[in-house]
């Protein structure tokens, strides 16, 4: 039997979204039908495909709109791509193929200029153009090494102040805060209502999905505007000699500003009974480590690439950035799927950037998947040369490129999606 790839319709979406819960080994079948709605409100159908086989689908595959914050503050409309999943039963069809190359020209139709996704295995997506554009980190706080004096620590010095609140204000707060950071972060990505819905225990789950209510803090600056937030959990852990060993694992942090940064880690260390804190991912060129007065005490455990990027219109994705230096630059750029490929000059300055298709010698040549690495600020177009994935037709064009693209700080996505 021919296997179609179709828009899924209303009454498939159930099978739909059991078929994902399959695809990412979740178990408990069918959701609710109070889950199914709540789901089906935030989702525009038009840019949800399934692959049935029998009436069963067996392939899953979702886009939405997003805003993705570029570097200088800026937001570009992205296709994020999730939901992506194909059957034990019918890989190495061509399934998910199909589904993308249908998904990136819709994409493209509509003029988003790029496209964007969590990878959940590194070697799937690079041969559809993506590449990882952001990493994350994650460090354990050995809290009685740390070295802060906890008669300090509970509330900052600077006439800020901590303030424990409950789900109900992170849900009026959050949005406005988050923003904040989008707007000086390049790698977040836009939240929806429905995110903070869930973050604070208001949307339904499965039975599967359990729920612990979380602690809420945010802090306050001199001024009283809201300049950081945390959500955390914590265990109930007792050591020998009825010693506490608690762990506070931080669900979300935002934090506009050092100061704002420094006061919300240094307050989670400062709680009576717990010993150990785990940051939750981070931008890899995080602060923490450096707030402690010893940094030894913030023990790397986990870091990954996280964000993924697929260029779909070269010139818009590159004047939508701003550049540290000024300089002009011929990129030969090569997409096997004949999405964005091309000869494109780039022409930076301080007041911006223009790039267009041109004819000229190209200065350095390399993949679509290479260059959305670069897009975001965090490789270095000297390591991909040597690696072999960039070439360098015109002498001192790498070093041009790496002053040209990279950030002082690293991008950061902190959201799955």
């Amino acid at each position: 039997m021919s296997l179609e790839v179709r828009t899924v319709a209303p009454s498939e979406f159930p099978g739909w979204m059991r078929a994902v819960r399959a695809g990412f080994l979740t178990a408990g079948g069918l959701p609710s039908d109070e889950v199914v709605e709540d789901r089906r409100a935030d989702v525009d159908l038009s840019r949800v495909q399934g692959v049935f086989d029998g009436g069963r689908c067996v392939t899953t595959f979702r886009s939405f709109e997003q805003r993705l914050t570029v570097v200088g503050g800026a937001t570009v409309a992205s296709d994020a791509i999730t939901g992506v999943t194909v059957a034990p039963t019918h890989r190495r069809r061509g399934l998910l193929s199909r589904m993308m190359a249908a998904d990136l020209a819709a994409a493209k139709e509509r003029g988003e200029p790029v496209a964007s996704l969590i990878a959940a295995e590194y070697p799937i997506y690079g041969r559809y153009g993506f590449g990882p554009a952001a990493w994350t980190a994650e460090w354990e706080v050995s809290v009685p090494r740390a070295g802060l004096d906890p008669r300090r620590s509970g509330q900052p010095a600077d006439g800020g102040r901590i303030e424990m609140v409950d789900g109900e204000d992170v849900r009026k707060a959050g949005p406005e805060v988050h923003a904040a950071l989008a707007a000086r972060r390049p790698g977040v990505v836009s939240r929806g209502e429905r995110w903070w819905r869930q973050a604070t225990g208001v949307a339904p789950r499965t039975p599967q999905e359990t729920w612990t209510e979380p602690f809420y803090v945010m802090h306050r600056a001199a001024d009283g505007e809201i300049d950081g937030l945390m959500i955390y959990g914590t265990d109930d852990k007792w050591g020998d000699g009825n010693q506490p060993q608690n762990t506070a694992s931080v669900r979300d942090m935002i934090a506009l500003n050092p100061a704002a940064e420094r006061a919300l880690w240094h307050y989670l260390c400062s709680v009576d009974w717990v010993t150990a804190v785990r940051s939750g991912d981070r931008a890899p060129d995080d602060l923490l480590p450096l707030l402690l007065p010893d940094p030894r005490a913030a023990r790397l455990v986990g870091g990954s690439d996280f964000l993924w990027l697929r260029l779909l219109d070269v010139p818009r994705a590159l004047e939508a950035r701003t550049y540290a230096v000024g300089a002009t630059l011929v990129l030969d750029v090569r997409d096997g799927a004949g999405l964005a490929g091309g000869r494109f000059l780039l022409e930076v300055a301080e007041d911006g950037a223009r790039c267009v298709p041109t004819t000229r010698s190209a200065d350095l040549a390399l993949g679509v998947e290479e260059l959305a690495t670069l897009y975001l600020g965090d490789e270095s177009v000297r390591r991909l040369a040597d690696l072999g994935r960039a070439e360098e037709l015109r002498a001192g064009a790498v070093t041009t490129a790496d002053a040209v693209f990279r950030t002082g700080r690293r991008p950061w996505c902190p959201d799955v999606f």
